[in-house]
């Protein structure tokens, strides 16, 4: 890599580790897009460039959650009973994911499909439609389902989780500060099921470019793990400040430009 993709990569995980910090979106829907445009202008090849953007985002959730958890936690906004329940199923659907579906998926197809889910998900936010006052979180059963489905939607789209999450957590009444920092917490089982996938799933696809760790681009991986791990501390504290409406509209913002991108990617995709 040359000097200046590494200050794009520095300054791109300054960005997301503050938006995973706000959102409770692990910052991989904000990454995949920026990291196919920057893996493009770096010449690598086509048929990888969605791959490897979408590993290296997940991967670098690792990191990212750890760092914005303990920023949630200090205020104690954490549903760790929610995360106990989902985990178990977020770790199977994470390996099924990452591990067996995701490499068989074209380019074409991993875009559009980030884009049709990413642009859902911020209408599903936007709509603001309340839930019933009655309804709450399923038993440990449904729970663990839920975040079977999570986990393995998450690994298609490079996402830790929390486009999904969260919508799901407010649907249940769970305040949505409180959905947030759960959601953070939810991002590492998440991260680690599908990082484990990617390297399992991409030892023989992906080697002949430098730098490939499975489907994983290390050396942009270290770079974006630089900042992020500092910055998604701040977003995590600013996430409390802000009112509920103002996070809704940010998060819903995001999702559509973030869809737009990808659409745009599939369309040139199936041009070519």
């Amino acid at each position: 890599m040359d000097v200046t993709m590494v200050i794009c990569l520095l300054v791109l995980g300054g960005v997301v580790g503050f938006a995973a910090g706000l959102l409770g979106i692990g910052g991989g829907m904000l990454l995949v897009p920026f990291l196919t445009m920057l893996f493009t202008w770096q010449g690598m090849p086509a048929d990888l460039v969605v791959h490897a953007a979408i590993a290296t985002s997940m991967t670098s959730i690792l990191f990212t959650s750890i760092s914005s958890v303990r920023a949630h936690q200090q205020r104690g906004t954490i549903k760790w009973r929610i995360v106990a329940a989902m985990a178990p199923g977020i770790i199977i659907g994470g390996l099924l994911s990452g591990g067996a579906v995701f490499a068989a998926l074209s380019t074409l197809w991993l875009s559009l499909f980030f884009a049709l889910f990413v642009g859902y998900s911020g209408w599903s936010m936007l709509r603001n439609k309340k839930p019933k006052p009655t309804r709450q979180m399923p038993g440990v059963v449904g729970t663990s389902a839920a975040g079977a489905g999570i986990g393995f939607l998450s690994g298609l789209v490079g996402a830790g989780g929390g486009f999904l999450s969260v919508p799901f957590m407010v649907w249940c009444n769970v305040a949505l500060h409180n959905a947030v920092s759960t959601s953070a917490a939810l991002g590492f089982p998440i991260a680690l099921a599908n990082s484990v996938g990617y390297i399992v799933s991409g030892l023989n696809e992906a080697q002949t470019y430098p730098g490939m760790l499975g489907f994983i681009y290390w050396p942009a991986l270290l770079a974006l793990v630089c900042t992020s791990v500092l910055t998604a501390p701040l977003g995590a504290r600013m996430a409390h400040r802000l009112p509920v409406q103002t996070l809704k509209r940010v998060f819903a913002a995001l999702l559509f430009a973030l869809a737009a991108y990808m659409l745009f990617k599939a369309w040139q995709t199936w041009t070519v």
